[in-house]
């Protein structure tokens, strides 16, 4: 099977995962899932992560037959608590000062579901990405947010932009997971699904 004639779908509208997706040279197709991403009562971090992203895939893949569908999410972990994305600048400040000389643990999730299978089959795997935030002042936190305005963005940075100079360090296997799409991840999903990739 030559990747060509693969039906290769996203369900994201994430332009930072389109951005990810595109890396790997394969023609594929963006489609908007349509899930509630209100975590559960009692849900942890990771479980959260894995279920958004399974519910995504299966939200795209019943419109998709004869596709592989990639659903992706991330859940940034600070202390067991999820930290969602901050939607205005207040916020963003605000989670940053709380990361401030603390690391925080990003939970990348992604599944695979192969709607050539019958029954459609999936598979997942989930990346562990700790963030160690450098010690962070009120002026520091105010002018990286005012410069590049996070807040589209869980944890409130972006470690492909400017945001990498609020870390101490990044500990990972997998940089492309802090962005918000797996690649390692997913080029390993993908070959095993048969797409032919380096």
């Amino acid at each position: 099977m030559t990747p060509a004639r693969i039906d290769l779908v996203l369900a994201s509208t994430s332009r930072y995962r389109h951005e990810l997706l595109a890396r790997l040279g394969l023609p594929f197709r963006a489609l908007a899932p349509d899930v509630d991403e209100a975590p559960q009562v009692g849900e942890t971090p990771v479980v959260l992560a894995a279920r958004l992203a399974e519910a995504k895939a299966r939200a795209v893949a019943a419109n998709c037959p004869d596709a592989l569908v990639i659903g992706s999410d991330q859940v940034a972990d600070l202390d067991g608590s999820a930290i969602g994305k901050p939607g205005s600048p207040d916020a963003a400040r605000a989670q940053l000062a709380a990361c401030s000389d603390r690391s925080v643990v990003f939970r990348t999730a992604i599944c695979l579901i192969d709607t050539r299978a019958r029954p459609p089959r999936a598979h997942a795997e989930i990346d562990l990405t700790r963030v160690v935030f450098r010690r962070l002042d009120a002026e520091t936190i105010a002018r990286y947010v005012a410069a590049e305005q996070p807040l589209d963005c869980a944890g409130s940075f972006k470690a492909e932009g400017l945001g990498i100079a609020l870390f101490e360090r990044i500990e990972t296997a997998d940089p492309t997971a802090l962005i918000g799409l797996p690649l390692i991840a997913l080029a390993r999903l993908l070959r095993a699904a048969g797409v032919a990739l380096p």
